[in-house]
Formats: C-alpha cells, sequence, structure tokens
C-alpha cells in the first residue's frame, strides 16, 4: 500500500509522489485538504526566509548563511479533513471525521504521541474541518492576543479584547475573514474590513461585514472622522493587520486610535519600504503585537492551549459554517490538479480565496 503525496521539488515544480504506506497506531484517509495562499505557495514561489536563511530556534533568531535547502518540501498543507479508517490506540476511535495538519496527500499513518486529532462534531460540514485543527486557532490566537493587551494573563473570554470595541481588519483573506468573523461573534461593537480587491471585498459583504477600499479613499481618516471616543482620541480601538505587506501594516497604523495596539498575524516575505515608524507609530505611541500561532500570549498557556482554540473554531463554523462554505470557499479542485492549482496561484494566474482539494473516495 502507498499514499500520494503533493510535494515541491523546487522552487515552481510541484509534483505527486507514490510514497510506502508507514506502520503505525491509526490510519487516516484524506477528504479534503484546504490551501495556504501565504506559508505553502512561499515555498513554490521560493520567497520563505528559511531558503535564504537558517533559523536557530534556542537563539529564537535568523542567522546568516548556512541555511539548510529545504526542497524538496514534503510536508506541504496544514488544513487537512479525514476519515479514520483503522484505530490500534484508544485514543483515536474509528470511523470518526477528524482534523489535522498532515500535507496535502491521500491518506496518513497518525500517532497520539505526536499528531494532533481534533474529531468534528456531527451536523458540522465536513469540508469546514479544514480550518479547525491550525487555521481557525490562528485567527483565535489573534483575539487572545488583542485580549491580553487589555488584561494580561487575567483573559476569561475570547472575546475579552473585542467585546464593546471598534474593530478593524486589514486584509479580507481567509485570516482576515475569519479574524473578522470572530470579532463579531465576540460583542465587537463594529468590524469593518479593509481590502483593495474588489471580489474580497465583496466576500466580506456577503458575510454580513462592512468592508472599505484603501485605495478609493483615506480610510484612516474616514474611520476617524466616524470613531470618536474623545475630541482628539479617534479611531478603531484595535486592528488586525492580516495583509503580509509592510503597507498594509502602515495602514494598520494609521487606523487605531492614540495608544491603541495592531495585532499582526501576517506574514511578510519582503522589505519595509512603505513602513513609516516616524509618523503615527511614533505619534500616537502605538503597540504592535505578534500574534504568530507558535505560542499564546504569556501567562495564558495552562488555559488557553490549542485545543481551546480549535474548539472556539468549532464553534464559529457552527454559527458562521454556511456562509464560509458560500463565499470563503471560492474553489474545490481535485487532489491532482494540485500541482496545476498552486503553480497557478503562485505565478498569479489564478485568484481564489480558499481552495480546496478533493480526494477520491
Amino acid at each position: 500500500m502507498s499514499d500520494r503525496n503533493l510535494v515541491v521539488a523546487g522552487p515552481g515544480r510541484l509534483r505527486i509522489v507514490d510514497e510506502p504506506e508507514e506502520p503505525g497506531p491509526f490510519r487516516v484517509r484524506t477528504l479534503f485538504s484546504g490551501v495556504s495562499a501565504g506559508t505553502e505557495l512561499s515555498f513554490v514561489k521560493g520567497t520563505n526566509p528559511a531558503l535564504r536563511e537558517r533559523f536557530d530556534p534556542a537563539l529564537g533568531l535568523f542567522l546568516d548563511g548556512d541555511a539548510p535547502d529545504p526542497y524538496p518540501v514534503t510536508r506541504l498543507g496544514y488544513m487537512e479533513v479525514g476519515r479514520v479508517e483503522r484505530s490500534d490506540t484508544p485514543a483515536v476511535t474509528e470511523g470518526d471525521v477528524v482534523a489535522m495538519t498532515y500535507g496535502h496527500r491521500t491518506g496518513w499513518t497518525g500517532d497520539p504521541l505526536r499528531d494532533r486529532v481534533v474529531p468534528l462534531p456531527g451536523g458540522l460540514d465536513p469540508i469546514l474541518g479544514i480550518y479547525v485543527a491550525h487555521m481557525g486557532p490562528i485567527c483565535a490566537n489573534g483575539l487572545l492576543h488583542a485580549a491580553a493587551d487589555l488584561h494580561g494573563a487575567d483573559v476569561r473570554r475570547l472575546g475579552d479584547g473585542v467585546e464593546g470595541r471598534r474593530v478593524a481588519v486589514v486584509g479580507a483573506g481567509v485570516v482576515g475573514l475569519l479574524t473578522a468573523l470572530f470579532a463579531r461573534a465576540h460583542g465587537a461593537a463594529s468590524v469593518v474590513v479593509v481590502d483593495p480587491t474588489r471580489s474580497r471585498r465583496a466576500i466580506a459583504e456577503a458575510l454580513g461585514l462592512a468592508a472599505l477600499d484603501p485605495e478609493a479613499d483615506d480610510v484612516a481618516a474616514a474611520l476617524k472622522t466616524a470613531w470618536r471616543h474623545t475630541a482628539d482620541d479617534r479611531g478603531a480601538d484595535v486592528v488586525f493587520q492580516c495583509r503580509g505587506q509592510a503597507s498594509a501594516l502602515h495602514l494598520a497604523l494609521r487606523l487605531l486610535r492614540p495608544q491603541g495596539a495592531v495585532i499582526d498575524l501576517a506574514f511578510y516575505q519582503g522589505g519595509a519600504d512603505a513602513l513609516r515608524l516616524g509618523a503615527e507609530f511614533h505619534h500616537n505611541g502605538l503597540t504592535i503585537r505578534c500574534a504568530q500561532i507558535g505560542r499564546v500570549p504569556r501567562g495564558l498557556g495552562a488555559t488557553w492551549d490549542r485545543e481551546r482554540l480549535s474548539a472556539e473554531t468549532v464553534r464559529l463554523l457552527q454559527r458562521d459554517g454556511d456562509a464560509i462554505r458560500r463565499h470563503v470557499i471560492t474553489a474545490v479542485v481535485p487532489f491532482d490538479e494540485a500541482p496545476a492549482l498552486l503553480d497557478d496561484l503562485a505565478q498569479r494566474r489564478r485568484h481564489e480565496v480558499q481552495a480546496v482539494l478533493t480526494f477520491p473516495g
């Protein structure tokens, strides 16, 4: 028996290869696998920082020189949904539909000591499970960082940083849209999504969110006119920055009220010429807080682990899943077409918000 696996042999070189099925405690047969337009395509395009520098996990530094050759990338993707076909461990139940993070492949031999396995509840459309193990927790972790910015380690609810507050979200990709839905679900007084792409603003509006075009008007001036706290205290209480461009981070800073915080979920792969730290960042005493999924805010690890963030994601999908399925998932493609799909996305010959690979039964 063998599995078929999508690998990146080098920049722009994708292929599906056969790999022997390994023995292990349980087996999962893949149903769906979501495509990440950020992390995955950075390996396809050759723009990932790990291609140029070596990351030292102990120091937390990228170091010049001696970057290991990452190619071939044999584990591409982190949004998988599968059915457990066999289980020799009580930790995993045969027949369950589960969310995992093992890459774009037809099947996986899992080990509960190594792999996160999140069973999906009955009644949830299985295709939405692509968000449960990793992508949804990324967005929920953004809200958790906003809560920690206000309350430190005393965060009781995911909405503690957005409830009753005015929220701006820069970027209407998957991360931005899910983050905006999380903010709305957790009681934000207002949620506005800012993105220059008309089709993405249309998706935000179809989800019931307000959307603005940063290239049509000065959205910072517009929001700061509308969102008044006192005469000289205007703007968003918190901004979630979800677009991997320096100009987007600069815009996020401009949207904030004085002494506010940008919660940054973006993955930057280039320079930062458009970022002007001598402008609003300096004069308004602002904060940029990175909400990278590798860690929750300091002091919250005992109560807010990845499992809890996955549970919060399931609740969001139960609330807004029908709309997410209709409007955010913009392409469903057979696995055999994955190399061409990812190449088209990387070369910008094709534009999708969320593409999903499907697998033969």
